[in-house]
């Protein structure tokens, strides 16, 4: 197995001033399982897994979602009761959501359990999860080439211990700007992502900027890319998971310590990805993505960028 994704699969409600729709697949492992299996079939890789779990509620359709993706389910757990569900709108420049409801459900007593011959992924990408979680799986795998991890501002505000903890034993971090300046108490983005990596122990820090792109810092020097710029902005929702799931894939396509230049071409390719996941509603944009039309977009990003 390549990658092991380990994560929320969820039922979003989301509106936005493109319209809105009711139930929809979502979740940062399904967002990033989804990013990851395209780009895995693109190059024919060894696979990708989902760690997760759901209600007893979750469809058949979405089921078939998952496999026909090519994703590995074995690690999705099936519990009693209804699957986590999370509502939010988006309003003015669609940059951050505003959250209505979150109903765990399932997902409040989900204790990861890697199986047995997922253990070895060339990749483990931890979502979005309380960080004892994540310590949890960390200590469940060993990846042959890195441990990625993603978290957000809520972990920061209630468990920051146990996500500095956490974030000192993997060797790719992955947040936006706004929990980049929170962990380090500095407005200064820049001086902020200096801070946090120190913090962490060295090791590769990636710093999502939404709509300004993204900012990382390698061993061997920064690296600085815009997004891609699209008139077509439906749902934000995603986005950031399905850039951690190509960031995911494309690096474990190599091997050995990760080269300043192989992680700026995995950020290239996780920019353009992303940037299909907020053009409709839920998963569909990606799950339904055609080779040829991700070539297209890359391509013009290639031009825009001079690269």
């Amino acid at each position: 197995m390549d990658v092991l994704i380990i994560g929320s699969v969820a039922y979003d409600s989301v509106s936005s001033p493109e319209g809105a729709v009711e139930n929809a697949l979502g979740g940062s492992a399904t967002y990033a399982g989804l990013s990851a299996a395209f780009h895995d079939s693109l190059r024919n890789g060894g696979g990708v897994g989902l760690v997760g779990v759901v209600g007893n509620d979750f469809s058949d359709d979405d089921y078939k979602t998952l496999s026909t993706a090519g994703l590995d389910i074995s690690g999705l757990e099936v519990a009693d009761g209804p699957t986590f569900r999370w509502s939010g709108s988006y309003h003015g420049n669609m940059g951050e959501a505003q959250t209505h409801e979150t109903h765990l459900n399932v997902f409040e007593h989900f204790q990861p359990k890697v199986p047995e011959g997922s253990r070895t992924p060339k990749v483990t990408f931890c979502a979005n999860l309380h960080p004892a979680l994540q310590a949890s799986v960390v200590d469940q795998t060993e990846p042959t080439r890195c441990t990625i991890l993603d978290s957000m501002n809520l972990w920061i505000d209630i468990a920051l211990d146990d996500l500095r903890k956490v974030m000192s034993r993997v060797d790719l971090v992955v947040l936006n700007d706004g929990e980049i300046r929170m962990l380090a108490g500095d407005e200064n983005l820049v001086r902020a992502a200096h801070t946090v990596r120190e913090e962490m122990g060295g090791g590769i820090l990636v710093v999502k900027r939404g709509e300004h792109g993204v900012l990382a810092l390698h061993p061997d020097g920064m690296i600085a890319l815009p997004a891609y710029p699209t008139a077509t902005v439906v749902d934000p929702t995603g986005c950031g998971d399905t850039f951690a799931g190509t960031l995911s894939s494309l690096l474990a396509a190599g091997d050995g310590e990760i080269s300043r230049d192989e992680l700026q071409n995995a950020l290239l390719h996780a920019t353009v990805t992303a940037s299909f996941t907020l053009m409709s509603f839920g998963v569909g944009a990606i799950a339904n993505l055609k080779p040829e039309h991700y070539q297209e977009r890359l391509e013009s990003f290639k031009r825009i960028i001079g690269v």
